[in-house]
């Protein structure tokens, strides 16, 4: 039997408050919610981490609930109390079958320190991301409401993760909107998925590579002290160096894509 780790204290009644607006808008129609990212995965950091929800429901969903979904769980409708809520809803259909795309129904971001955005085109969004998180939920995800997760979310084939990590690194190599301890936090993690075929904490992960990797080690043990800071303390990184570590993040990759080749062919 899996043990999941109970919310943290500091998101327990809006997790609860989110399920009982989630429940009264989808009613029937509802199928699973879920915690993902760093709740499930127990890494949770308060004044850092976003609260990551996946919500599940049947297709039949009269196509007005989702706007009414998305005003009922909007930050200050319902106060966020981390620094942001990333939900996304997927229909039953999709989520219960390994795919390398995107295929929500909405995308909702919202919070005190993200900016707000309502999708519901999945073209609209990289793909990435949301292969990411369903992988990241079939191994770990949370229970908030609905059946086993690994009924209602299936695990995406690793070809598609490898694909999306490979984005994933491209993404936070840019720059653009990430902090630089969470650039390379994000590193480790898929370097440790990568060896493991696993998904480990950010900060686990980041641990194990500083203690693999010498050459890194400075970077990726500062990071993990600019980590326990709120996100708007985050220390500065070296530029170069988180570019060097990010490159060689992305031909640990790159090899397991090649091992993986070689393994099927």
């Amino acid at each position: 039997m899996n043990r999941h780790p109970a919310p943290p204290p500091e998101v327990r009644a809006y997790l609860d408050e989110l399920v009982e607006r989630t429940r009264a808008v989808c009613g029937p129609h509802l199928v699973s919610v879920l915690a993902v990212g760093s709740l499930a995965l127990g890494d949770y950091r308060h004044g850092r981490s976003d609260v990551d929800v996946t919500v599940v429901v049947d297709r039949s969903l009269p196509s007005g609930a989702l706007p009414e979904l998305a005003r009922a769980l909007a930050h200050p409708a319902l106060p966020c109390p981390a620094a942001g809520l990333e939900l996304v809803v997927y229909p039953a259909d999709f989520a219960a079958r390994p795919s390398g795309g995107a295929g929500y129904l909405m995308d909702l971001n919202t919070g005190p320190s993200l900016p707000e955005r309502v999708s519901h085109d999945p073209a609209e969004s990289p793909a990435f991301w949301y292969v990411l998180d369903r992988s990241v939920a079939h191994q770990s995800g949370l229970p908030l409401y609905g059946g086993p997760v690994r009924r209602v979310i299936a695990a995406p084939e690793r070809p598609d993760v490898l694909a999306a990590l490979g984005a994933s690194v491209r993404e936070h190599a840019d720059g653009e909107g990430h902090a630089a301890d969470n650039r390379v936090l994000n590193g480790c993690r898929s370097v440790v998925y990568c060896r493991t075929g696993r998904w480990h904490a950010k900060r686990a992960a980041a641990r194990a590579v500083a203690a693999s990797e010498a050459a890194f080690r400075p970077l990726v043990e500062q990071a993990l002290r600019s980590f326990e800071r709120p996100r708007e303390s985050a220390l500065p990184l070296p530029t170069d160096q988180v570019r060097d570590f990010l490159d060689w993040v992305a031909a640990r990759v790159d090899e397991a894509v090649v091992a993986l080749d070689g393994h099927t062919a």
